[in-house]
């Protein structure tokens, strides 16, 4: 049969695939309230970032929390305390959507950080009483589904490098587990 007169076949393939992605870098502003009116900041770090995401309609939500922690003098930069505020958050990322490959509802949401919340000012507030945090992050999240693919099979050629292959001759799984792998570790005497 010469290629011409061949019959072009098609498959399709179910398989889980990327169907949405995309990313959103995010800055918040806090406002904290320590227990004495600050004289100076010292310091300003972020610890112990959690989240979750999930799946609104053609968008990744992510909520999460972590703690700011502020350094700061107060009584006229005499002493120093370390402040500690919980925030919480919600983040809503667009995804570009390739819904018309979707197979099904069932997906799954994957999300994660590009850049962990790290803060990028800690000044005392106008009012001098409290301290103001500006905090960046960057998420990434794509969802994974099922979809279908395509692919174009050629059933009558012969693959040059298997046709002489008797595969009934083959050793088994369970052949394979019966093999001896200490045999190497034996001294001849």
């Amino acid at each position: 049969m010469t290629s011409e007169n061949r019959e072009v076949k098609y498959r399709e393939i179910i398989t889980k695939a990327v169907c949405g992605k995309g990313k959103k870098k995010c800055k918040d502003t806090h406002r904290m309230k320590p227990p004495q009116k600050p004289s100076s900041i010292l310091g300003c770090w972020i610890i112990n970032h959690e989240y979750d995401a999930d799946r609104k309609g053609d968008a990744v939500e992510i909520i999460g929390s972590y703690d700011i922690n502020v350094w700061y003098s107060y009584d006229d930069n005499t002493k120093t305390d370390v402040f500690t505020n919980n925030v919480t958050y919600t983040e809503v990322i667009p995804l570009a959507m390739r819904e018309k490959d979707f197979i099904g509802d069932d997906m799954d949401v994957i999300a994660r950080t590009v850049k962990q919340p790290n803060t990028l000012e800690a000044t005392i507030g106008e009012n001098g009483k409290d301290v103001q945090v500006d905090v960046e992050k960057e998420f990434a999240a794509e969802v994974v589904g099922e979809t279908k693919v395509t692919i174009q099979v050629h059933p009558d050629e012969e693959d040059d490098d298997y046709k002489d292959i008797n595969w009934e001759e083959q050793v088994s799984d369970e052949e394979l587990k019966e093999i001896d792998t200490d045999f190497l570790d034996e001294k001849e005497e």
